[in-house]
């Protein structure tokens, strides 16, 4: 399946979005019925189990290749003192992600996912969105597209993370313009700027979305005030609804960047899942207006796709217990 083109084609796949497989699900709640436990004894996990097997299209499912995707991007609102480290450090994580040296290397590893990275236009920072649009419609449009053809169609789970120096001052100033509030309800402190910088970075935030103040289009807020990763996260959520392949969500930039799709299209974000609840200040607020709890809790706040790595495992369980136990029939088990 072929990225669309333009804005017009990706405003399309929003209208025109799959839906799971109803006849898994009925026939992996008839299964879990008969495992050997008693009801709901397995909570959320049940809800995980069935909820997969209807994306997949199997009653008995596996994740055999889940794919993390990274995607980074550098910020002209940097410039603004916004954050604590330099713009430099970008792209000298790519270099880290590419040498498997960073903590979403290994958390992937550990539960057998496989780690891609996109770098987007480094060298090439967005304009400064307090002052303009941070891309034209054709660096927009370029982004989702990068976005969507870094997903594998063979993937049976996908994760998207991101790196980008000043990237939780865009995904802060995007949930302010879509969710409204204050700027410092969205605000933190990102990679730990100190009290001066999150207030240079508040009003940034601020500035940045009273000058779109009124703007309803979702992916018009993404094109004014977001980063090339921000958007390459969307079209890749996107592209992996396409593909019925399930999503775990990161934390706050990533979920800033889904935020952007549960506004032009609701239920659009119904393949997916919130890995864990960030420490970033905000993130809680997020969840909560994407509709999505947390199967995580552990005060992360790294980034790059590492929390929704890390929950990979918590979904694989609930698999493991869902497709690998026996029935009561099987075990020879009474009270099935």
């Amino acid at each position: 399946m072929t990225a669309p083109n333009d804005l017009a084609g990706f405003r399309a796949r929003l209208t025109d979005l799959p839906g799971p497989d109803d006849a898994a699900i009925a026939a992996a709640r008839a299964r879990d019925a008969q495992l050997t436990k008693p009801s709901g004894a397995l909570g959320r996990l049940e809800e995980l189990a069935l909820w997969y097997a209807g994306w997949r299209g199997d009653a008995r499912p596996r994740i055999a290749r889940p794919q993390v995707a990274v995607f980074a991007g550098n910020h002209g609102v940097v410039a603004r003192g916004v954050s604590a480290f330099p713009a430099a450090v970008t792209a000298q994580m790519v270099g880290n992600f590419e040498a498997s040296g960073a903590a979403v290397n290994q958390l992937a590893a550990c539960f057998g996912a496989r780690v891609t990275v996109r770098a987007l236009d480094l060298d090439r920072p967005t304009a400064d969105f307090v002052e303009g649009p941070a891309m034209s419609e054709e660096e927009l449009v370029a982004a989702l597209v990068t976005g969507w053809e870094a997903v594998d169609p063979e993937a049976d789970l996908f994760v998207a993370g991101e790196m980008g120096i000043g990237n939780t001052c865009s995904a802060a100033a995007i949930a302010l313009a879509l969710e409204g509030g204050e700027a410092a309800d969205w605000t933190g402190r990102g990679t730990g700027v100190d009290a001066a910088g999150l207030a240079r970075k508040t009003e940034a935030v601020a500035q940045g979305a009273a000058r779109i103040a009124g703007e309803a289009d979702p992916l018009e807020v993404l094109r004014q005030l977001g980063g090339r990763e921000v958007a390459a996260m969307a079209g890749a959520i996107l592209a992996a609804r396409q593909h019925r392949i399930p999503v775990i969500l990161d934390g706050f930039i990533c979920s800033a960047a889904a935020l952007v799709l549960h506004r032009a299209a609701p239920g659009a974000l119904d393949h997916a899942v919130a890995g864990h609840l960030s420490a970033e200040g905000g993130h809680r607020r997020l969840l909560d207006a994407l509709g999505k709890a947390p199967l995580l809790s552990l005060g992360l706040r790294l980034g790059e796709g590492s929390g929704a790595a890390l929950a990979i495992g918590v979904l694989k369980g609930a698999l493991a217990c869902h497709s690998g136990m026996a029935t009561f029939e099987e075990a020879g088990v009474s009270g099935g």
